[in-house]
């Protein structure tokens, strides 16, 4: 039954026009702005939000640095359920730079940055955007402070490309090893990472797979994230609460990677 309806609720039935996007450091702007949906209630962003949350712990952080932020999504989950009293949102795609208060507490929103003194910064699905992703990650390390907390989530596995990366304009997909020694090299001292929507993982597959087998190439570049009914979304949700436990502990397989680091 889940499968039925991930099929007929989860693949659009004609594919979008991506030439707009191309190149372009606009992450779930893409899927919010293009698919007429909000992020709020749906089952990936609020799932991975809570991934998010359980990853960082009871860790006391005060700032965010909010690398590629699109929606800003993420940083405004933090400022609602967390101590987090600021937030700085960087992401080329801002018309200009600009602030506003939410529930409270600030956010600013920038085009780019030179320093920050925030004790938090998110690359939430960021470094598959860019050619050189050891190069950005080094270089948002270097103007942060000692001791910051970096959390960075990727997508997993290059078999699992699909049309959905390349409506995103990714770059590659990555292994949790890849990860790792991506983090290490730029100078990032990991205290945990692993495997995330590993529940789901077999209808993605199954539903990228059947896509590939039934269209062309040239007809399956779309996003496969989709306004859901709400059973399907209460179900796929239900899924990825199940595995909020494990997050950081699972080292097998899932549809994105989550690294938690410090600067040393």
């Amino acid at each position: 039954m889940v499968l039925m309806f991930w099929l007929q609720a989860g693949i659009p039935k004609h594919p979008l026009n991506t030439s707009f996007f191309r190149d372009r450091f606009i992450l779930d702007l893409k899927e919010i702005g293009a698919l007429d949906f909000t992020a709020e209630g749906h089952w990936y962003y609020e799932s991975k939000a809570l991934a998010l949350q359980d990853f960082l712990g009871p860790r006391k952080l005060q700032s965010v640095l909010d690398i590629g932020s699109g929606s800003a999504f993420f940083s405004k989950y933090l400022l609602d359920h967390s101590e987090i009293t600021n937030a700085i949102c960087v992401d080329t795609s801002y018309p200009k730079n600009s602030h506003e208060l939410w529930h409270g507490k600030s956010i600013s929103y920038r085009n780019t940055i030179e320093s920050t003194q925030a004790d938090l910064v998110l690359l939430m699905d960021v470094l598959e955007h860019v050619d050189d992703d050891l190069g950005l990650l080094t270089q948002y390390i270097a103007m942060a402070p000692r001791g910051s907390v970096f959390v960075i989530t990727v997508p997993a596995f290059q078999f699992m490309w699909s049309g959905h990366d390349e409506f995103l304009g990714h770059k590659r997909r990555y292994t949790l090893k890849e990860v790792n020694t991506l983090c290490s090299k730029a100078g990032l001292k990991i205290h945990s990472s692993g495997y995330f929507f590993a529940l789901i993982f077999p209808l993605a597959l199954f539903s990228r797979l059947l896509t590939k087998w039934l269209q062309p190439k040239s007809q399956n570049i779309y996003s496969q994230l989709k306004r859901h009914h709400r059973a399907v979304n209460f179900v796929l949700k239900t899924l990825c609460r199940a595995e909020l436990w494990a997050i950081g502990k699972n080292k097998l397989f899932g549809l994105s990677v989550f690294a938690i680091g410090t600067k040393v």
